[in-house]
């Protein structure tokens, strides 16, 4: 998968979540939609300096990596309890299979820490954002709705 798609994929997920988080009534959803637009974000300050948008700063990198680990770390518990919303995007596979959900999340917080802790330069951004764009694509893929 091209590095660009997924960069144009986290780029899209953050214009629009807070559009998809207005009139959210139920808390839990809430806070759990709030973690993925941080994780969303975070994957768009690494998008940029990947791409060139923004300047390679290694702290911010780091930072951000270390944040969407810190995201993946919660999100199990997060999800824990099977809670709905109309503007909820996850799906109800979640708690059919909440030990690969689990596993996935894992996956992410295990790519991010290792990021958080290696990236030293620019080059070190592609390879970083390949392999936490395949872990989000991997739950996205079973556990998010499409809209």
């Amino acid at each position: 998968m091209k590095l660009s798609y997924i960069f144009v994929g986290f780029s899209m997920v953050a214009a629009t979540a807070a559009f998809a988080h207005s009139g959210v009534k139920n808390a839990a959803v809430k806070a759990r939609m709030d973690a993925m637009s941080s994780i969303g974000a975070e994957m768009k300050t690494l998008g940029e300096m990947t791409k060139g948008v923004s300047a390679f700063d290694v702290s911010i990198a780091r930072a951000a990596a270390a944040s969407i680990a810190d995201h993946a770390a919660e999100t199990p518990d997060l999800f824990r309890a099977e809670e709905d919303d109309p503007k909820s995007e996850a799906t109800p596979a979640i708690w059919a299979d909440f030990d690969d959900f689990t596993a996935k999340a894992v996956a992410l917080e295990n790519a991010a820490r290792g990021a958080s802790s290696t990236i030293s330069s620019v080059d070190d951004l592609a390879p970083a954002m390949k392999a936490l764009g395949e872990t989000c694509k991997a739950c996205h893929a079973d556990y998010r709705q499409k809209r």
